[in-house]
């Protein structure tokens, strides 16, 4: 069968090929429905990337935050309609230490491979996880972006100490308030400050006991450990307000991506004893987590629903370029492209 896949030719510039699929007994397909654009993308989309790198990479499909519905599936792992999330990693291996998401043989969609910016996606069913009945899917295409906190929440808890009487989140955008929130849902004993430069946004934060902009918060302040959700330029400052005010022996999560070194006050994370984690993309297991969290929590999706930004209907290749310049241009939230076709 032809599959359409839309390829950024080069920044700007999307264009339609067709490649052949061959159906066979071991792979599902899925007819993505709802994609959501990823600063990653953006990245991509706008030529923010070196040279080499644009080079190395294009033409290639992006997305990487999709879900979709099962159009065929001879594992008879899932029925015809479902709705489900597709994972974009795709290891090749397995390692009793090392997670899929961090061995360096895995494959991920949308960044050296096709993403799911296509008619149709084949691949097997255990990158594939069935969605809760009736699920906002809207909310649901970014299952994947949330699915990164998940992963890197506990990832913290195995290994910060057993004090976690007071946590806080540096970052008032998409990433700490997803992370703010799963970190109340999962754990609400805890209490969860956030730290943001935007007060409109910080009122959000609905869930948070309690929320300050970073040149206000109080000379007394402490936390038992922190995660850090910033990243770009602003990284630096970030992390060292919590290498400030972190108590000895805490863990700071590092879960903000920025392209240049951030330079950092290593002497008092040697004189407090601190641990730094960092986390990135996540694995099956992490999205079969969160599911589940969803269904036994679905309070979290209805709190999800407050970073949807746009929606754009998609029903040619210019509505993708349309949807990719809206998406640049949004105030807050995520830009999802839903499929009419």
């Amino acid at each position: 069968m032809l599959n359409a896949v839309y390829q950024l030719k080069r920044p700007r510039q999307f264009e339609l090929v067709y490649q052949d699929i061959t159906l066979d007994d071991q792979h599902v397909i899925v007819r993505p429905t709802h994609l959501s654009i990823c600063n990653a993308d953006q990245r991509y989309y706008q030529g923010n990337r070196p040279e080499e790198i644009l080079n190395k990479k294009l033409p290639m499909a992006l997305i990487h935050e999709a879900i979709g519905q099962v159009v065929y599936d001879p594992t008879a792992t899932f029925a015809v309609g479902d709705r489900v999330v597709m994972i974009p990693n795709l290891p090749s291996e397995e390692d009793p230490v090392i997670a899929e998401n961090y061995l360096r043989s895995s494959r991920f969609r949308a960044s050296g491979t096709d993403g799911f910016l296509q008619e149709y996606i084949q691949t097997v069913p255990d990158r594939l996880v069935l969605l809760p009945e009736g699920i906002n899917l809207t909310v649901a295409a970014f299952t994947e972006l949330v699915s990164v906190s998940y992963h890197a929440i506990g990832r913290f808890f195995e290994s910060a100490h057993a004090r976690r009487e007071a946590v806080a989140v540096w970052g008032d955008e998409n990433l700490g308030y997803i992370t703010s929130l799963l970190i109340k849902t999962m754990y609400p004993e805890i209490r969860l400050t956030v730290m943001g430069v935007n007060e409109a946004k910080l009122n959000d934060f609905t869930f948070a006991d309690e929320t300050f902009l970073v040149n206000r918060i109080p000379q007394d302040f402490a936390m038992d450990h922190a995660f850090e959700c910033v990243g770009g330029n602003a990284a630096p400052r970030a992390i060292n307000q919590i290498i400030d005010y972190i108590r000895p022996e805490g863990t700071i999560g590092i879960l903000g991506v920025t392209e240049d070194p951030a330079p950092i006050n290593t002497r008092m994370i040697l004189e407090k004893g601190l641990r730094m984690i960092g986390s990135s993309r996540s694995g099956r297991k992490d999205f079969k987590g969160l599911v589940e969290l969803y269904s036994s929590h679905p309070e979290v999706v209805d709190y999800l629903e407050n970073i949807v930004g746009e929606q754009i209907t998609i029903r040619e290749i210019r509505d993708i370029s349309k949807a990719f310049e809206m998406d640049i241009h949004k105030l807050i939230g995520k830009t999802v492209m839903v499929w009419d076709k």
